[in-house]
């Protein structure tokens, strides 16, 4: 089973604790039965692959390159297009990588953290690093956050942070002051925000399993739109997106479904099959890993293609 994958680390044992729990509650497949979006439901095609890698982040830069972070060796690889090899650029601090965004400048934002993440929000022993890709240096850029598996990052340059193990959302400001206690969400993982930079949406992964808006004006008010239950409370939604619409789209690690979330508690399904998917990102520039196309990747390090999400 390709679960096995996840117990690299303290994170990945997390996961695999839920993996493990739901295969056997389910005895099935697919824990999720998301009605198919309208015109989805084709098969994803494998356009890469990074063997022996357990990714938590993806983000392709201009060029259509597809940037990744693996979790058992805290190394961001870039692969240049579908089908080329991965290649390491960088290694950041601590014994885990995450999240991944792109700072106003051009440099390339990474979540990292450690071990101690996994005694909730006390330890704050995570940070951001940012990586120049001319010359993969690695430059600090904030400490003191709870935790960075998913990074968002604003107009302005605001930059928020995300801990799938505990409660707290941090914050950046522009200035470099760490706010590790901007907002309370228990779980929360994947980290988009709204074009107007007015929301930040974010998944929940291991609490109260869904996807969450917080408004960035209102950090204490959070508004859930979408709440797993019954056989689904086990999907796991992990690393999400938001489309040209602003509409959530989040892989399942346990379901082994990519998600689009259409309204409050309605969703449907644009790919299945695809259990230990952690990451979701659209495609950027004309070639490469371009514009519009939906990319998928995972504990299991290969990365495919949802032919169901193209968005444009």
């Amino acid at each position: 089973m390709r679960g096995i994958k996840f117990v690299r680390s303290t994170r990945i044992a997390a996961a695999g604790a839920v993996f493990a729990a739901a295969v056997a509650a389910l005895g099935s497949p697919a824990a999720v039965a998301a009605p198919v979006c309208p015109g989805a439901g084709q098969a994803p095609v494998l356009v890469g692959s990074a063997p022996g890698t357990v990714i938590e982040g993806a983000i392709v830069d201009g060029l259509g390159r597809l940037y990744l972070t693996d979790l058992s060796s805290a190394r961001v690889l870039r692969i240049d297009r579908p089908g080329a090899p991965a290649v390491p650029i960088a290694t950041v601090p601590g014994a885990m990588s995450g999240g991944l965004a792109w700072a106003p400048d051009g440099a390339l934002l990474v979540g990292y953290g450690d071990a101690r993440v996994a005694v909730g929000d006390i330890a704050r022993s995570a940070g951001i690093v940012k990586v120049d890709l001319a010359t993969g240096a690695v430059h600090p850029f904030a400490t003191g956050l709870s935790a960075a598996n998913g990074l968002a990052v604003a107009r302005d340059g605001t930059v928020y942070a995300t801990n799938d193990l505990a409660s707290l959302v941090g914050r950046v400001l522009p200035n470099g002051v760490v706010q590790p206690d901007w907002a309370v969400l228990p779980s929360a993982n994947g980290a988009a925000l709204s074009a107007d930079d007015r929301y930040l949406y974010v998944s929940r992964t291991f609490t109260n399993p869904g996807v969450s808006r917080i408004p960035t004006a209102s950090p204490g008010a959070p508004e859930s739109l979408v709440t797993f239950g019954g056989a689904d409370v086990l999907a796991a939604p992990d690393g999400l997106v938001l489309d040209a619409h602003g509409r959530p789209v989040v892989p399942t690690d346990v379901g082994g479904e990519i998600l689009r979330v259409d309204g409050p508690n309605q969703f449907c399904a644009l790919a299945g099959g695809l259990r230990a998917s952690s990451v979701l990102t659209y495609g950027r520039g004309s070639g490469g890993f371009s514009e519009g196309r939906l990319f998928r990747a995972g504990f299991d390090g290969d990365i495919y293609e949802i032919p169901g999400g193209f968005d444009r």
